[in-house]
């Protein structure tokens, strides 16, 4: 038999009209933010999905806004390799008019005067800034110019002239991600972009008995290429060739030494890490010399330029006349000029295209995902208010019954 106390019946009266107050407290958080998950404990594997959804959702959002920079930065680097186009087309045809041999020399020179300030627009081009100010083609180093003129006397003209254009940049390429683990360059080296010719280095150090002291490993256009102690020239030749650098080497059958091309237009970028093969092998200088990709062995014999270094070997040409070099090998090194800055212009057209899909497929999985979510967070707001007028009520009743059976006191009956 139960023992009731005299405030038992006040104590379960009030214990369930509190737990009814915060049943209608939590319906009318929901009903004020319009999600049915207030806590965790509201609905824990809900709640898992709704953080996954929402992070997936930022996410998503990050990569929509990053597609968006990115197709902005290459229309702006696209706006520029096209004037250089029109630029080399008119250099071209210039080359043309000057190899006919029906000129004077001084009209030569007026065409040479002409490809010269051609040749200063496309150093403005190569030191062109961004939107945000940033320097276009100097691979991550964006704060200072990339291309570093030189001027000196050139034979014929009667100022000082352009005679070398340096890169003084760097191969890093930024990668921005634009989908879940997919990324994109976002970033263009000045001795790819502006590389015209195919770079050979021709070694002059006999290597036919060459051992590799150590182990450790050099770079070629930044791909790092591990050697062993004991490699000799060939298997260094070979690791090279197996290597995903640009570049392919040979041996020279005559001095025993090694050969490197590039297998795209641009300076070659050549380093050692741990050890000094490249050095051993006449390839570089030492590092407190010179720094890639002006780094060349003084030794060594190295042929095929920039685009700069073909603008000043025509415009050379014109200011002393000589119609051979123009009507030859001037017109055959624009050509090649011209033919690699157009791929350069292809390659930024294919990310472009890759960038619209990835726009696409991005713009599509954001309302996916984003109904996923509010599947997992959203109130039903019709369920909410049957709810909350339930709740309201049997809150009522509750009141109305309690009044009615509580046991009276003493101020009942001071009236």
């Amino acid at each position: 038999m139960n023992r009731i106390s005299t405030n038992m019946p006040n104590d379960d009266m009030v214990y369930h009209l509190q737990k009814r107050e915060r049943a209608l407290y939590r319906v009318q958080n929901r009903m004020s933010s319009q999600t049915r998950i207030q806590d965790l404990r509201d609905d824990p594997v809900g709640a898992a999905h709704a953080v996954r959804y929402d992070s997936f959702l930022t996410r998503l959002k990050r990569y929509g806004e990053n597609i968006e920079y990115v197709q902005d930065y290459y229309n702006v680097v696209e706006g520029h390799l096209k004037e250089g186009v029109e630029i080399l087309q008119r250099i071209r045809e210039l080359t043309v008019q000057a190899a006919h041999g029906t000129y004077t020399p001084e009209d030569l020179k007026a065409m040479g005067k002409e490809v010269d300030e051609l040749l200063e627009q496309l150093v403005q081009i190569a030191n062109a800034r961004g939107p945000e100010g940033r320097f276009l083609f100097g691979g991550a180093r964006t704060r200072g110019e990339p291309f570093r003129v030189v001027r000196g006397n050139v034979p014929g003209a009667d100022d000082l002239l352009i005679t070398g254009v340096e890169y003084i940049g760097d191969i890093t390429e930024k990668q921005t991600e634009i989908a879940e683990g997919a990324f994109i360059t976002t970033g263009f080296s000045g001795n790819f972009v502006f590389g015209a010719q195919q770079q050979q280095v021709y070694a002059t150090v006999d290597a036919l008995d060459y051992r590799v002291g150590e182990a450790g490993y050099f770079s070629i256009d930044g791909v790092r290429i591990d050697v062993t102690e004991g490699d000799t020239l060939y298997s260094i030749v070979q690791k090279i060739n197996d290597s995903a650098a640009p570049v392919r080497a040979r041996i020279d059958p005559v001095n025993h030494s090694l050969i490197l091309e590039t297998t795209v237009p641009h300076q070659l970028w050549m380093e050692d890490g741990e050890g000094t093969v490249l050095q051993d092998l006449g390839i570089i200088a030492p590092p407190d010399v010179q720094r890639p990709p002006g780094n060349i062995a003084a030794s060594a014999v190295h042929g095929g330029g920039s685009l700069f270094d073909v603008v000043m070997r025509v415009r050379d040409a014109m200011m002393v006349g000589d119609q051979d070099a123009l009507g030859g090998r001037g017109l055959g090194m624009v050509d090649e000029a011209l033919s690699a800055l157009v791929g350069k212009m292809g390659e930024i057209g294919a990310r472009g295209t890759r960038l619209t899909f990835a726009y696409a497929h991005n713009q599509e999985e954001i309302p996916d995902v984003t109904e996923l979510y509010a599947k997992r967070v959203d109130l039903d707001v019709s369920e909410a208010i049957i709810e909350l007028k339930r709740l309201e009520f049997t809150h009522k009743a509750a009141l109305s019954t309690a009044a009615r059976i509580l046991p009276p006191t003493l101020l009942d009956f001071l009236r």
